[in-house]
């Protein structure tokens, strides 16, 4: 399997993990080593205000485990609500951090967290400018894609279905319509895999990498559900690079009928 360059930089894993909500410290970092990751996403508000509460990871020396898994940080802006709250957040993640990647998240409703893609680019537009590699969590609108484009990011990072929803493919003609559209730019799916299958289903399909959070933090056995989410994006990728077969609405025989007798 080709390894992936984003923003100048080689990984080989196509399977990036967020942070939150594991059972503890040693469970999210049992996943990232079982799954050989070599990017995770924090929640910069989330884990400050944990920290602040004495709650969740955070309170267990969250910031110590995350530079102990010796892999690349790539900070987010999740629950930011305002363009003036992501740039803020994304500020602070790279004084605190030392990177310029942050995935960008500008929330527009709170029941579906469906992006505001107006604000969206306005923030991309901002961040680009001070020198932030930005990751942009959007929609599969095509018009929105090409504004974050012209603003500078450098790969997309588009939605199957709500985030946390487990739905896997909500829209599989829009997903491969924004595939066959912007052919040669980074497509990572960020949102609403919920199974092993689903990803598959998106490396399939063409798309470079897997985003998952929920899917793996929630299930019974976190660290194994990393490891076979890691396989299934494997799978589907090494699929899409030996050029599946097409579908047809009749059967095809594999075998070549030949010298078959008549009867009668």
């Amino acid at each position: 399997m080709a390894a992936l360059t984003l923003y100048g930089q080689e990984v080989r894993s196509r399977l990036l993990l967020g942070t939150a909500r594991y059972p503890s410290p040693a469970c999210l970092q049992e996943a990232v080593e079982k799954a050989h990751v070599d990017i995770v996403t924090v929640s910069l508000r989330r884990e400050t205000i944990g920290m602040q509460r004495g709650e969740g990871l955070s309170g267990q020396g969250f910031w110590r485990l995350i530079k102990q898994l010796g892999v690349h940080v790539l900070p987010n802006t999740a629950g930011c609500h305002s363009v003036r709250e992501a740039v803020t957040t994304a500020q602070m993640a790279r004084e605190i951090l030392g990177t310029d990647w942050i995935k960008l998240e500008v929330i527009g409703d709170d029941q579906t967290l469906h992006p505001d893609i107006f604000g969206l680019v306005e923030a991309a537009e901002i961040l680009v400018k001070e020198g932030f590699k930005v990751f942009p969590y959007t929609t599969t609108d095509l018009g929105v894609a090409e504004r974050l484009l012209r603003a500078g990011c450098q790969l997309l990072m588009p939605w199957a279905a709500p985030i946390g929803s487990g739905q896997g493919i909500s829209h599989r003609s829009a997903l491969r319509t924004m595939r066959q559209s912007f052919a040669d730019i980074p497509l990572i799916i960020d949102a609403g895999i919920g199974r092993p299958s689903h990803a598959v289903d998106v490396m399939e399909m063409g798309f470079d990498a897997v985003l998952l959070n929920t899917a793996v933090a929630q299930a019974g056995d976190p660290v194994r559900m990393a490891h076979a989410f890691a396989q299934a994006i494997e799978a589907g990728r090494t699929a899409y690079e030996a050029d599946p077969m097409e579908s047809f609405s009749s059967a095809i025989s594999a075998s070549p009928l030949m010298g078959r007798g008549k009867l009668g």
